[in-house]
C-alpha cells in the first residue's frame, strides 16, 4: 500500500539527500557533464529548504508499507515585470523528483505528481512547470500522458576553457 505525506526537507534531511543523490546519479546517466553530488549536495539541499520555507514549497514523500519509496518536490514561482506569457499569477514548478528502483513502475510518481498538483490546483494556480533532459524519454511520455505540452527548447553550447571549441555534450555511442 503506497502512503504519500507532506514532509518538511529539513526535518528528513538525510533521507532526502540520499534520494536526491539518487535522483543526481540518474540524470547524470542521461547528461554525463552532470556536476557531481559530492560538489553541489550542501548547496543544493539548502536551496531545496530555503525554497520550500520561502516559495510555498511542497515535498511529498511516498512510503510502501511504511519504507520510503520515493519523493516529488515543487514550489510556486512569482510573477515578474520580465515573463512574456500572457498567464498572470504564480506558476508552480516542479522542481525534483525520484522513486527508488525497487518501487518503479508501480505508479507511484504519477500517485505522488497528482497529489502534489491537487495541492495547488485548491491553491489556484493554473500553470505548472517541469523541465526534463532531451533525452529522458520516459519522463516525456509520463509529462504527455499528464498533459504537459513542450512549450520552449533549450539549446546549450559549451566552450573548451580556451573558448576555441564546442564541447561535444553528449558522447558518440561506441560502435561495435
Amino acid at each position: 500500500m503506497v502512503t504519500i505525506k507532506p514532509i518538511r526537507i529539513h526535518d528528513h534531511y538525510a533521507l532526502i539527500n540520499s534520494m536526491m543523490e539518487q535522483l543526481h546519479l540518474s540524470e547524470k546517466e542521461f547528461f554525463p557533464k552532470t556536476a557531481s553530488w559530492e560538489s553541489i549536495s550542501s548547496n543544493y539541499m539548502q536551496h531545496v529548504i530555503d525554497t520550500q520555507e520561502t516559495c510555498d514549497g511542497t515535498c511529498l514523500l511516498a512510503y510502501v508499507d511504511n519504507t520510503p519509496a520515493g519523493f516529488i518536490f515543487a514550489y510556486l514561482e512569482e510573477p515578474d515585470e520580465s515573463r512574456i506569457e500572457d498567464y498572470t499569477g504564480d506558476t508552480l514548478y516542479v522542481s525534483d523528483g525520484y522513486v527508488a528502483k525497487e518501487f518503479r513502475r508501480q505508479g507511484i510518481y504519477r500517485q505522488m505528481n497528482e497529489a502534489l498538483e491537487k495541492i495547488y490546483v485548491e491553491k489556484g494556480i493554473r500553470r505548472m512547470v517541469r523541465y526534463t533532459l532531451a533525452n529522458n524519454q520516459r519522463m516525456q511520455q509520463f509529462l504527455a500522458s499528464e498533459n504537459y505540452e513542450p512549450v520552449r527548447l533549450v539549446f546549450e553550447k559549451w566552450l573548451t576553457e580556451d573558448g576555441k571549441r564546442p564541447v561535444a555534450l553528449f558522447p558518440e555511442p561506441k560502435k561495435g
